[in-house]
């Protein structure tokens, strides 16, 4: 393995953290790859946050946007990503409350009406079921998923 200086590693981090957000944790990982010491990476992870190149704050609202708006995550598995990013709930449940709450529950009608035409069930009370765990699975409240099956059934009645 060839030996990086800390210089350098200063260097090229700054390069990859500018191309994208990332978080202090990312960043650590990517440096105790390269091998380099763990004094030399909190002097390198402390001189990127003082320049701006990392920010908690801007990564996670970053994070919760590209999550949420092209993924479909809902808000738990969002924070739970955040969280194996080791991100403190302080700094990402303000981002996260700012979800717009009717848009929210749109991206979850959308993604439950998508579901349903997929999955094959005995019955409506089967189909929910994988409705549900399916909704779960991808990070939505309890609350919220009944609320949005609750009115796709009233929606399929009517039609």
């Amino acid at each position: 393995m060839i030996e990086i200086t800390e210089t350098e590693a200063l260097n090229r981090v700054a390069a990859y953290c500018s191309t994208a957000e990332h978080c202090r944790a990312e960043i650590a990982e990517k440096l105790q790859r390269w091998g380099i010491a763990y004094d030399a990476i909190d002097r390198i992870i402390n001189r990127l946050e003082q320049e701006k190149y990392i920010d908690e704050e801007r990564f996670c609202r970053a994070f919760i946007n590209d999550k949420y708006r092209f993924a479909k995550w809902g808000k738990m598995k969002i924070g739970q990503a955040l969280q194996l990013k080791k991100i403190s709930s302080s700094v990402y449940w303000p981002y996260l409350n700012e979800i717009d709450e009717e848009e929210y529950h749109a991206v979850l009608q959308k993604l439950l009406a998508a579901k349903r035409k997929s999955v094959r069930a005995e019955s409506e009370y089967e189909l929910n079921g994988k409705l549900v765990r399916f909704a779960l699975s991808r990070g939505f409240e309890m609350k919220d998923i009944c609320r949005c099956i609750e009115v796709s059934e009233e929606n399929d009645y009517s039609e």
